[in-house]
């Protein structure tokens, strides 16, 4: 049985020229009501999958971000506890420490994978809202169409000596064909670029992400030597001042 995925692209990528053809073909714009029925269907599956994924998505965030901040604090712990000797305590909460450090790399894993599918879920639902509204649009033209061609029919059966209206009429319906399935290319033209600048933003953002990831890491490492080099000031004037003292 083809997945969710599967079927979905299958009606992003279908031929909606062959589909106008069918249609005029069969004087019957059943074929593209069989498509639209079937996307609906398939939007809203795709919603309701996105929707449990987006939670998903930010359960593992939370869930790395707590237990991340949990390491950090314990990591101050523990060089607190050797600063006062407390080494069975330390090596107790380095046990902790290694524990929670792997559960937040565990989730931060897993959070990106989803987010990744999660994204994934959104493009295909945004070209899939685009090709049903094209679709949903180009049917009402190609109703009208059809009622042309059928108009034409009668006319030429009940009034067969207007040879020149029934030529007038063949360019017309040629004209409209036509028509439809210029739009139809501009609408794939729109739907090409709109996904490559979807998936632009998506990278921009994973890469700006990343940035003020490495940025955030680099201040917490340089605000911590900063505190080092005050502490180690403070304990040379102190020694001096005893010094000075017991002089």
């Amino acid at each position: 049985m083809p997945s969710l995925f599967e079927k979905i692209n299958t009606l992003i990528s279908a031929n909606l020229h062959a589909m106008v053809d069918r249609a005029l073909e069969s004087n019957s714009v059943a074929v593209m009501d069989e498509y639209i029925r079937q996307a609906e269907r398939d939007l809203k599956e795709l919603e309701e999958s996105t929707a449990q994924v987006g939670g998903t998505v930010r359960t593992l965030k939370r869930k790395y971000e707590e237990f991340a901040s949990a390491a950090e604090k314990l990591d101050r712990d523990i060089d607190t506890l050797i600063l006062k000797g407390k080494n069975d305590l330390a090596a107790a909460a380095q046990t902790e420490l290694n524990s929670k450090q792997q559960l937040s790399q565990e989730y931060f894993e897993q959070w990106q994978s989803q987010d990744k599918q999660y994204n994934l879920m959104l493009d295909m639902r945004l070209k899939l809202e685009a090709r049903l509204t094209s679709i949903r649009q180009e049917r009402e033209h190609l109703r009208s169409l059809i009622e042309l061609t059928e108009a034409k029919k009668i006319t030429n059966k009940t009034i067969k000596s207007l040879d020149q209206l029934a030529a007038n009429t063949d360019k017309d319906i040629s004209g409209l064909a036509e028509s439809i399935r210029q739009r139809l290319d501009n609408e794939d033209a729109r739907l090409e670029m709109a996904t490559r600048n979807l998936s632009e933003q998506i990278n921009e953002a994973v890469r700006s992400g990343e940035v003020e990831r490495q940025l955030e890491e680099r201040r917490r490492r340089l605000l911590g030597n900063q505190g080092g080099d005050g502490a180690a000031a403070a304990s040379t004037t102190q020694n001096t001042s005893s010094s000075s003292s017991s002089s």
